[in-house]
């Protein structure tokens, strides 16, 4: 098991930063909750933030592969398939991210995009924060 999945991207109902640290092997979220660290199990907040992501894709899948083909500049048949394959198995992709930990680099990407995620000290998830496409000039 990795670390925190979302480590430095999350933040409590007032804004303020959440640490992530590692009690044995578990990693943890800690919530300041008027002076008590509250520790809660990351998978249990990663996991929302997961199903929150899955509950996105669905339906969207042809949207999704098509922008993703678009993004890596590669329209054939095969990479639609790839991409589609994945999204199919979206929930395989997330137990191995789980496991893997996301690499630093893409988390301070997703920080400097605005992706946030604003847990109350229960660990609820309230609300993930991301950032919005920019709109397409009106034609």
């Amino acid at each position: 098991m990795s670390g925190a999945l979302f480590s430095g991207l999350v933040v409590d109902e007032f804004d303020r930063s959440v640490d992530a640290t590692l009690v044995g092997d578990e990693p943890f979220y800690v919530v300041d909750d008027d002076g008590f660290r509250r520790h809660i199990e990351s998978r249990f907040v990663d996991r929302q933030v997961l199903e929150q992501m899955r509950a996105m894709i669905q339906g969207n899948e042809e949207l999704i592969s098509e922008g993703t083909m678009k993004m890596l500049g590669q329209e054939d048949i095969f990479t639609k398939a790839m991409i589609e394959h994945s999204l199919r198995n979206v929930d395989e992709q997330f137990d191995q991210l789980l496991a893997q930990g996301l690499p630093e680099e893409a988390r301070a990407w997703l920080g400097m995009l605005g992706f946030r995620i604003v847990i109350d000290v229960h660990g609820t998830v309230v609300r993930v924060e991301q950032p919005s496409a920019p709109e397409e000039p009106p034609e």
